[in-house]
């Protein structure tokens, strides 16, 4: 396919999401939404915040960094195209974003909650057990009361506060007349408070206050240390949304009204001009310009639209002004229906059932019927409910899953460590055990195999005149081509020739006059050049033949080694693109890869997924483009360059944090590592219970011994977890 040329501002295609054009006025109490694809650390969050705040209409501005958003409280008269060059003259890429679709995207505060319930029970643990060292050392009678009581103002509190996701899951569960993980927890936890209380009231020697702090602590470490291995969750379907435009221009009777797009119908005429989103499906009825269609089909060279091409919600035009007549609108838009595609994807995703779920399933009916029978044993063998009671409870403690809540987010941290320092990050708390099961892996082309970016392949088979005339009209235009072309010139060391009077033409290339003669950069049909099956820039000077300047999408480091090693693993690689028939073979062929679809929609990736999944194959899907976002949630697993944009990193499991695709076959290899160790942590805790519960029972461990017990079966499988380091 021969590229064209374009000309006009660069759109950023990941992060635009609404049109350039003037905005209306925000009504009061609503807030402006801004994204901030370029900010990275702390000092451009200072800086966006001064820019803002000193802007006068202002009131509030706050930047959230890991959503690279703005959020602005401003005047009613106050618009978003008021405040975007303010951040653009500060150096800062901004678009605005509705913020009605951002609603679901606000920060996650579980892990600040974890952590806070973990310090509070780590500090009450420690203080209790001081006391409990004193009755251990011989304290009696009424200072040994006295300690009791002053563990139980410690104990209680701290418990109520530390282990309140144990109690709401638990309840969660019974009221739905189910049993998980957290029934034995509670029980056991509640057992060993009520025992003691008991105890203390009645002057008893023993309390197991320092036994119940003990197993919050630890049970929370597990669920904190399970929390560390995932991102903020935020949903791909909602990125995908935030990307809808929330206003656009209707053109009625020649005059041009913003309207919401919720008032737009089928049938109405609308204006985009340069730099805008495409904010319904439709058919353009004037009007010459380029389009980026990297939301449908990933590749980042723009097409030329000209009156009766088809266009889709999303596409970037890039040109001239557009005149379009709307064929579907909202929820019938290609883009919300490519939304619709992800949040099914993800939902079926989500129904994935982990080896630590499975083991629950056996584990928890087990635990109480073991206990409730060695209560009922007890009290008729001894007639003592106090007796009854604290074997019941060592039998909870003892058997309690903290080992087995420890068994996969202490390996799969583990496992995120090492993956990390090779470049990989695992956002998915399943991600590692859904990975060592892929058998089948998809890859996308452009930006993931390839780099995505065009590199000029004939510099050397041209004059050097010719070039640099060629690099003149080059850089009078922002099309990749160009910058391309411009970029491999000057780095030769090519100067531009004096070409005057450059202009462009939109959806053609660049034209201008040099020595008396017309030359042109641009289209093939334009130039008056033969239409080619590459992609290619042409020159035309004056009367001479037309000449080419070819341009190839090079590898990505390391991908031809991963697909090697995959392959020689045993697992069968498919390629899938929406690019051409010819680019896509050419690059199949280069790499050794037999089976291979071009010219993919999304929809088309994500049933062709679905379709290897219904076959029985677990496919490992590794994409960038928001056209792989539906494959990417459909798959078993997935991978996402760094690079991507938002909607696919959000949809993937695993992140690709350098520009190096070598670590993706040795992320699989730790994967089948980390599943192995997880069972061999589940064998570890079903050892220690064979031997620890028949003493529980026998009445040989008190609950102080139990949760002794207990810790120490938790830190063997820790110590195990790290062998994977």
């Amino acid at each position: 396919m021969t590229a064209q040329l374009s000309s006009g501002t660069a759109a950023c295609p990941g992060c635009l999401a609404a049109p350039a054009e003037p905005a209306r006025p925000i009504p009061e109490d609503v807030q402006i939404a801004l994204s901030l694809p370029g900010i990275h650390c702390s000092a451009c969050i200072a800086t966006v915040e001064r820019e803002l705040n000193a802007h006068p209409g202002v009131e509030d501005a706050r930047v959230n960094l890991t959503l690279k958003r703005a959020m602005i409280k401003a005047t009613p008269e106050t618009r978003a195209s008021d405040l975007i060059p303010v951040l653009e003259q500060a150096g800062f890429e901004a678009h605005e974003l509705d913020p009605g679709a951002l609603s679901a995207t606000q920060t996650d505060k579980a892990g600040r909650d974890l952590l806070m319930r973990l310090a509070v029970a780590g500090f009450a643990s420690m203080n209790v057990m001081l006391l409990s060292v004193s009755v251990w050392s011989g304290a009696t009678d009424a200072t040994r009361d006295m300690f009791h009581w002053i563990s139980a103002a410690i104990a209680l509190p701290a418990i109520a506060f530390s282990a309140q996701p144990f109690f709401a899951n638990a309840w969660s569960a019974l009221r739905v007349r189910r049993l998980n993980m957290d029934v034995p927890i509670v029980l056991a936890i509640l057992l060993a408070l009520v025992t003691s209380l008991w105890e203390t009231a009645l002057s008893g020697e023993h309390a197991y206050f320092d036994a119940a702090l003990t197993l919050t602590f630890f049970l929370l470490a597990g669920r904190y240390l399970d929390y560390r291995t995932r991102a903020a969750a935020r949903s791909a379907a909602e990125e995908l949304t935030a990307l809808e435009v929330p206003r656009a221009i209707r053109v009625v009777d020649g005059a041009e009204d913003e309207v919401p797009v919720a008032e737009l119908r089928v049938g109405d005429l609308i204006l985009v001009r340069p730099g805008g989103r495409m904010p319904v499906d439709g058919q353009i009825v004037s009007g010459q310009s380029e389009l980026d269609r990297s939301l449908l089909t990933g590749e980042t060279v723009p097409v030329f639209a000209e009156a009766g091409q088809v266009v889709s919600a999303g596409e970037v035009n890039l040109t001239g002004p557009l005149t379009i007549r709307a064929t579907a609108v909202g929820e019938d838009t290609s883009l919300h229906r490519m939304a619709d595609l992800v949040a099914i994807a993800e939902s079926g995703r989500s129904r994935y059932t982990s080896l630590a779920d499975k083991a629950a399933k056996l584990y928890a009916p087990g635990v109480h019927i073991l206990s409730a029978l060695s209560f009922v044993g007890w009290y008729i063998y001894s007639g003592d409910v106090r007796t009854a009671l604290n074997i019941a409870a060592a039998v909870l403690i003892i058997t309690c899953p903290c080992a087995l809540g420890l068994a996969v987010p202490a390996v799969t941290t583990a496992a995120s460590g090492r993956l990390f320092r090779k470049g990989m990050l695992i956002k998915h708390a399943t991600a590692l055990e859904r990975l060592s099961e892929a058998d089948t892996v998809v890859f996308d082309k452009t930006g993931t195999l390839t780099s995505g970016a065009p590199e000029l392949v004939n510099l050397g088979d041209h004059a050097r005149a010719k070039v640099e005339v060629a690099l003149a009209l080059a850089e009078a235009s922002a099309h990749p081509l160009s910058v391309s072309l411009a970029k491999a010139a000057r780095a030769a060391g090519i100067k531009p020739a004096n070409v005057r009077g450059i202009a462009e033409v939109p959806g053609y290339g660049t034209e201008g006059e040099f020595r008396g003669q017309r030359v042109r950069l641009g289209r093939a049909a334009w130039v008056g050049a033969d239409q080619g099956t590459d992609t290619s820039a042409w020159l035309a000077i004056g009367e001479d033949a037309p000449v080419a300047f070819r341009f190839s999408d090079a590898l990505r480091p390391g991908a031809a080694e991963a697909v090697d090693a995959l392959r020689a693993s045993g697992k069968h690689v498919l390629l899938m693109s929406g690019d051409s028939q010819g680019a896509v073979r050419a690059l199949a062929e280069k790499l050794g890869i037999t089976d291979w679809i071009a010219e993919a929609l999304p929809q088309d990736k994500a049933r062709r997924i679905q379709n290897l999944s219904d076959e029985g194959h677990k496919v490992l899907m590794v994409g960038d483009g928001l056209n792989d976002t539906a494959a990417l949630a459909a798959a078993h697993v997935s991978i996402s360059p760094a690079s991507a944009l938002d909607a696919a990193r959000v949809a993937s499991d695993i992140v690709l944090l350098g520009n190096d695709l070598s670590p993706i076959a040795d992320a699989c290899d730790t994967a089948v590592k980390a599943t192995r160790r997880i069972r061999e942590n589940f064998r570890i805790a079903t050892i220690y219970n064979v031997i620890a519960v028949p003493l529980a029972v026998a009445g040989l461990a008190t609950p102080l011994i139990a949760a002794l017990a207990m810790s120490t079966s938790s830190i063997t499988v820790s110590l195990n977890a790290l062998r994977l380091r």
